[in-house]
């Protein structure tokens, strides 16, 4: 904690535009700021760290409460649930964790912690349904496949192609409203590809862009089209 509220360098905040501080006064000049474009790119990761800082309880909280209704009444959460408990796996409230993320995503899977739900990236229940949907479809690939986490991007670049296209994520109406995607025709596959063209090339084995835009290229007839342990497209 000590670090997040080290001093500044005195021109660090004219430099940026960000005013340290959780008072009213610096809360609002550092909005104020950024709506009217006088913060950097800097100045502006500096306000979102800070505003999470200060919502981290009630962020998590929030996030808590939409995944133990979404586990009890969410009909794709259900059935996931039931499918990766057919595979020997269980996922609950203790193993699907809400925390505040520094990395700008909205959650995570990892085969020996269990899911992440990024309470400070979550903007509502919906879009907390969608994430858990989207890293549940990975534990039960992980369950179902095999998949190599660390050292095969053909696996990595399938099993993002199945999260997103069977989690709900890339439906017209989501990808309208919250990344201003307004094409009809060809806008599910588009969305897919690049959601998983951008989490393949983050992945360290894989060099660039153009690498994993080959390798989602790939597996992409054979990994579209498997809509396990739906009968089709869910959502």
């Amino acid at each position: 904690m000590s670090d997040d509220k080290a001093s500044p360098s005195p021109n660090s905040h004219e430099d940026s535009g960000f005013v340290p501080g959780d008072d009213f006064t610096a809360q609002w000049i550092n909005y104020f700021r950024l709506v009217f474009g006088r913060m950097t790119d800097d100045g502006e990761r500096q306000w979102k760290k800070a505003r999470d800082l200060r919502n981290e309880a009630t962020d998590c909280a929030k996030c808590e409460k939409h995944r133990d209704y979404l586990l009890n009444y969410s009909p794709i959460i259900r059935f996931m649930r039931q499918n990766i408990n057919k595979l020997g796996g269980d996922l609950h409230s203790e193993n699907i964790r809400c925390r505040r993320c520094d990395t700008r995503q909205s959650g995570g899977f990892e085969k020996s912690y269990g899911i992440i739900l990024c309470a400070n990236e979550l903007r509502d229940q919906g879009h907390v349904e969608d994430t858990m949907a989207h890293e549940m479809i990975h534990a039960y690939d992980h369950l179902r496949f095999q998949v190599q986490w660390r050292d095969n991007l053909r696996h990595a670049a399938c099993t993002e192609i199945r999260a997103s296209a069977l989690s709900g994520e890339c439906r017209w109406f989501r990808e309208f409203w919250t990344k201003g995607q307004y094409k009809v025709t060809q806008q599910f596959q588009e969305c897919i590809r690049r959601r998983a063209v951008i989490s393949v090339a983050k992945r360290p084995e894989c060099k660039d862009d153009v690498q994993a835009a080959k390798v989602v290229n790939e597996v992409w007839d054979s990994c579209f089209s498997d809509t396990r342990p739906f009968d089709e497209v869910y959502r």
